[in-house]
């Protein structure tokens, strides 16, 4: 069924998602307050410095006046920086209808609150269904139709199937899940882990390295999400594990590039001025910190991180503390000493 659809934000992901829904034969406007980049997709119908040589659709409108752009919406995506959610939430709430659906396609935690992006866009845009989108799924390869599975998260479930109904495609997949803040939080927290990761081939390691890393970052996402209140089983999926391969192996991520400079050497200041785009696993990093503080939840991975972002130490001294802490048992959590045979 055709739709009516909003997209505010009109960065790599927002224009990758404008395009996977005109193709789905929806009606598209895109929000953009930088003028020179509504007449750029207007006029040229390309991005031409976030997806160099991917046509968008004619019927794709992008527009910077922002009631213009939601007028008759029926389902509204935010794709912007996950640290301005709360402002375009709050900016757009105004023109949304009564139980009108609001996804973000956005991934990250709040500094300052430590709130994930739906809980932001219900204190925000309380008479909107609220929903996240995540899942393994650079922006790069969705406009070029490589396929693409992702969730649709929602605690409604008629909200979840609305947005899948309108995102699937032949090229793009998406299954539902009612875990908003497993999904959430495997989408946010995984951005840390792949800087890590990013780090560690900035420093010269290997394939070994990067797997413990991915395989432990998985572990301490888990536990964090867990008491939480999240589902453990949502981060053995698409937006849990799925997730962190694709971002802590791929040549698109923004998050391995800035953590190889930073292994490299340069600053966190150098790193990001060299990847220009939003880091977005920088801003997590911290609120990510504070959260496993608030919950004593052992997140080891996550602390050096925040040791080397905020704390300026030495990258290889931090991968050198991780290897030398205590002894432990991998499976703590799971198996408890009763089980060994004596």
């Amino acid at each position: 069924m055709k739709r009516n659809v909003s997209i505010i934000g009109a960065g790599s992901m927002g224009t990758a998602i404008s395009i996977l829904l005109a193709k789905n034969g929806h009606s598209v406007k895109m929000w953009s307050p930088f003028k020179e980049e509504v007449d750029m997709i207007n006029s040229v119908r390309e991005h031409i410095h976030r997806l160099p040589g991917v046509k968008v659709p004619d019927v794709v409108v992008c527009t910077d006046d922002i009631e213009e752009s939601l007028s008759d919406s029926e389902l509204i995506v935010l794709a912007v920086p996950s640290q301005t959610t709360r402002k375009n939430a709050r900016d757009i709430s105004r023109y949304i209808k009564d139980k009108g659906i609001v996804v973000t396609c956005s991934k990250g935690i709040e500094e300052g609150t430590c709130m994930v992006l739906t809980e932001i866009m219900k204190q925000e845009i309380p008479h909107a269904r609220v929903a996240a989108l995540s899942g393994p799924s650079h922006a790069e390869e969705i406009a070029r139709d490589v396929p693409t599975v992702v969730v649709a998260a929602s605690e409604d479930k008629a909200t979840a199937s609305f947005i899948q109904d309108a995102f699937m495609s032949p090229q793009f997949r998406v299954y539902t899940n009612p875990d908003v803040i497993g999904v959430e939080l495997g989408g946010a927290l995984k951005n840390v882990i792949a800087l890590c990761a990013g780090i560690s081939d900035g420093l010269g390691f290997g394939d070994n390295t990067k797997a413990a890393l991915m395989t432990r970052g998985i572990t301490e996402i888990s536990r964090l999400g867990v008491a939480m209140g999240a589902k453990a089983q949502t981060f053995g999926g698409l937006t849990g594990i799925g997730d962190l391969i694709v971002t802590c192996t791929s040549m698109h991520s923004r998050n391995r590039k800035a953590g190889m400079l930073i292994g490299q050497g340069k600053s966190v200041k150098e790193a990001l001025d060299e990847v220009k785009m939003v880091v977005e696993g920088v801003a997590t990093t911290k609120p990510a910190y504070e959260l496993s503080l608030k919950h004593d939840i052992s997140m080891p991975i996550t602390t050096e991180a925040y040791n080397i972002l905020f704390n300026n130490k030495n990258a290889r001294q931090a991968v050198g503390d991780l290897m030398m802490r205590d002894k432990k048992h991998e499976l703590e959590e799971i198996i408890p000493d009763s089980c060994w045979k004596i």
